[in-house]
Order: C-alpha cells, then structure tokens, then sequence
C-alpha cells in the first residue's frame, strides 16, 4: 500500500495510491497519515479496505510530506561504504547519529531554498524508514517489525555550516526545506528487502548517484535497535540511514554545488521519484 498526502502546506489530507495510479481519500479513516495512524493495527485496517470504493481525488494536486508531524527526523551519516570511501572517511565503528529540524521537511517536489550565504548546498538521496511501534531497548531481530514502511528522503546538506563552521553536523543539515520526503509511503510488506533497492539522484539531468542499498554498513534492523538504546522511538518517527556515493562534495577532480535555478530529480525502486527546483532562500 502507498499512503501519501495532498493539499496545500500546513492543510494535507490522508490518501492512497491505489493499483490504477489513482489518488485515493481517507479522510474517513484517519485523521493523517502520522503517528497512531502508521501503527500496525492501523496499516492492517487501511489494507483491508476496499480501495475502489474509496473517493477519488480530482485534478492535480500537490504532494505533501508523506508522514505528518513528525516527531524525530533521525539521520545516520557515513553509512554506505562506497560513499565513505569517496570522503576519504574511514568506516565508522558505530552509527554516526544527527538530526535534521522538522521545519526542514517539505513535499517531494517543493522547491529546495539553498541558505542565504551557502556556498557548499549538496544532494543525499536516501532511503527514509518510517517507525510504526515505538519502543526502546528494542531488540535487532524484532527490530523491522516497528517499521511502517519506507519513502525517499533527499538529505540536502550544506557542507560548510555542517563541516567548517564549528558546530554539530545539525547546523548543515537541518535549513528549511533541506528534508524532501515523499511521494509515498510504502508499506513495508510491498518492500521484501529494502537492502536491495536501487537509488539515484540527477541535477540538471546528469546522474551524480547511482547506487544500492546493499553497501549499507549497518543494516536498518541494526539501526533501529541501536538508535533505541539512546531514545525511545514512536510512531510516525523517521529515520534517514545514509546515501550512496555520488555527492557533490565527492566530485573529482573539483567539488560540485548546487546554485538556484537547477532541478533535482531522485528516486528509489519501488519508492517512487522526487523533483525539486532550487531557489535562493
């Protein structure tokens, strides 16, 4: 099942795409697509629906954020081996943890703002994932079972605020809008193994990444468990494990930035495709 909502920002309404590529009302079901409603009791009742009863919604709408009110946007760095090679980083011997703000995250295809006096704003597509069940202290072989499912997240980042100007990574990670999260959710029972998904990222239509999900260092079910020794993790929380290599900052023989007036377009197998333009802030 893909969950997904539409409107204008700050007033989107829960929905589904079903098997026609039709868009799909549940405001008679649940409130958003967010916190309880991601529950496994929850996705269970929203599958059982007859879908080609439910109201279609007409014209072309945005897209929205595909989770609602998120409460932790959990992000894991250097978690593709092939991309920690490119940074010339050597493989972490645990999971490098950073945040990006919720004010950060916007609709699939709304523009991206790169900051007043940015001069590094760089591209991530990563593989988002979606907690369901909360819980703390949970164990790796239960660890997917909290999981609702999974989205495309492009983590835009300014490497300057995030590497050079004296703070946590959050300072380059967090900017308004730097969270593209979206088309859809996808219900994790549609994913069979979300370490074998392909993902890329193009500017301007030149692919810059190109990569797999299986060279993740640590797996998701590992993640989970890990980031809920520290915290405890609650529905609707979503966690950003790391991008392939293909970074602008990873470009030889010179790094590449993103200016305003390009466009973005990523995606993930199965996960559906982003397009952002960029503007200056």
């Amino acid at each position: 099942m893909k969950l997904l909502r539409y409107g204008e920002p700050g007033h989107e309404h829960p929905a589904l795409l079903d098997n026609d590529g039709n868009l799909r009302g549940l405001r008679d079901f649940i409130d958003d697509v967010s916190g309880q409603a991601l529950s496994p009791e929850s996705i269970a009742r929203l599958q059982a629906l007859d879908h080609s009863t439910l109201p279609l919604v007409h014209g072309n709408p945005r897209i929205g954020p595909c989770v609602g009110n998120v409460g932790k946007f959990i992000c894991i760095g250097l978690n593709y081996a092939d991309h920690a090679a490119e940074t010339g980083a050597d493989i972490p011997a645990e999971p490098i943890i950073f945040n990006k703000w919720t004010s950060a995250i916007v609709g699939p295809n709304d523009n991206v703002e790169i900051p007043r006096n940015s001069k590094k704003t760089d591209w991530e597509v990563e593989l988002g994932v979606v907690i369901g069940k909360g819980g703390r202290y949970i164990d790796e072989a239960n660890a997917l079972d909290h999981v609702a499912g999974y989205c495309v997240i492009n983590d835009v980042s300014e490497r300057e605020f995030q590497i050079e100007r004296g703070g946590t990574w959050d300072k380059g990670k967090g900017c308004d809008t730097f969270g593209p999260m979206g088309p859809w959710l996808v219900t994790r029972d549609e994913v069979p193994d979300p370490h074998q998904l392909n993902l890329w990222l193009e500017v301007d239509g030149k692919r810059y990444q190109n990569g797999n999900t299986r060279t993740m260092i640590f797996q998701i079910p590992k993640l989970v468990s890990y980031l809920s020794q520290f915290m405890s993790l609650q529905p609707g929380d979503v966690i950003s494990p790391g991008t392939p290599p293909g970074v602008g900052r990873g470009c030889k023989p010179e790094p590449v930035f993103l200016r305003a007036g390009q466009r973005m377009r990523l995606g993930i197998e199965g996960l559906g495709e982003q397009e952002q333009l960029t503007v200056d802030a």
